[in-house]
């Protein structure tokens, strides 16, 4: 698996050898020794998480607080731009982002951190993205920034207005976020 660190300490993007031929493809998308040798510590996986999604479903930015949650995310449908927001205030990028298109057929991944705030976009109908995390769903420590907050001018590659839940559409303001050391 190949990996290179994005514009934030401790984001990866993951590609993974694909073996095919006329019969399909095969790859390994986890390893935990080689995981663990990327990330340079031993992550432990509890929950599962899988959702579909509509062309311009916007998703995001969310985290938890309380309970941090790392997660390793990839496209297995359709593709989607997915952004990372830095909220750790020891990180030389604290405040920073950085987004990556993750494909069905890119077949990449990324991993985020805990102390990271993340969202994606749907760039195609039915889309399925799957992600594992390193801590449970917490609702009480979940939040969320608004998707189009100015002073993180994420570039969203929208084709007008996003699709929102009622919850990503009422996201706080960068400023008014809870943070994380």
């Amino acid at each position: 698996m190949k990996s290179r660190q994005l514009a934030l300490p401790g984001v990866f993007l993951l590609e993974p050898e694909v073996y095919g031929d006329a019969r399909g493809f095969f790859f390994e998308s986890f390893n935990h020794a080689q995981f663990a040798a990327i990330v340079g510590r031993d992550v432990g996986f509890v929950q599962d998480n899988h959702s579909r999604s509509a062309r311009n479903v916007l998703r995001g930015l969310h985290y938890q607080v309380g309970q941090p949650q790392g997660k390793l995310t990839r496209v297995i449908a359709g593709a989607v731009f997915s952004a990372v927001v830095d909220l750790r205030r020891s990180s030389p990028a604290y405040g920073k982002w950085v987004g990556t298109t993750l494909s069905a057929e890119n077949r990449h991944q990324l991993w985020i951190p805990e102390g990271c705030a993340h969202g994606f976009l749907a760039l195609a109908e039915g889309t399925e993205f799957l992600y594992k995390t390193t801590d449970y769903y917490a609702p009480r420590h979940e939040r969320c920034i608004a998707w189009n907050d100015p002073t993180l001018a994420i570039a969203w590659p929208t084709q007008g207005p996003p699709i929102l839940s009622p919850r990503d559409a009422q996201g706080q303001h960068w400023e008014d976020a809870e943070t994380f050391e």
